[in-house]
């Protein structure tokens, strides 16, 4: 773990307890940008999302800590946000809360770099899963990931078990 990472972590058990004693959770905690623009952002989450309110009072909950807490050396601005619809999965958690959902995985391979899409089958903690949409199952050593993100899909969604429409039609005309 690098020195930032422990750093990040002191950072989220500070205000962890802050945050459940909103009624919410630390998704992430991160440290975006480079010297003179960095922004330390703080993800919450808590079931039905998080609106503005929320995120104002989360804000003002944990300022006076992160300011106590925060040595990652030089000026930053704090940013409370919710993880939004696609999510980052930086986590063992994030994985494992990911189960059954689309994802998209970027990751090193001995010919290099590669992303698959599909769905997050299987996690163990060291490797994932990845159905991809050609029904392939494709294991991926959690070491190698480089960018894992949820996927949102618009509209609506096909029945299990059934192939997408675009696939049955782009066989159909083949």
């Amino acid at each position: 773990m690098s020195a930032i990472d422990t750093q990040l972590e002191s950072v989220r058990a500070a205000v962890e307890p802050a945050v459940v004693g909103l009624g919410l959770s630390v998704y992430d905690v991160e440290l975006l940008g480079g010297e003179g623009a960095r922004t330390l952002r703080l993800t919450v989450t808590k079931p039905g999302g998080v609106d503005l309110e929320t995120i104002t009072d989360v804000t003002r909950a944990v300022s006076p800590i992160v300011d106590d807490t925060a040595n990652i050396g030089g000026s930053y601005l704090l940013e409370v946000s919710s993880p939004g619809v696609e999510r980052a999965l930086r986590r063992p958690e994030h994985f494992r809360e990911a189960l059954g959902e689309e994802v998209s995985v970027k990751f090193h391979t001995d010919a290099g770099p590669r992303r698959v899409r599909g769905v997050l089958r299987a996690f163990d903690g060291d490797h994932c899963v990845i159905e991809s949409d050609d029904g392939d199952d494709g294991e991926i050593a959690i070491t190698a990931i480089t960018q894992a993100r949820t996927v949102f899909q618009w509209g609506p969604q096909p029945r299990p078990g059934s192939k997408s429409r675009s696939r049955a039609r782009a066989k159909g005309k083949s």
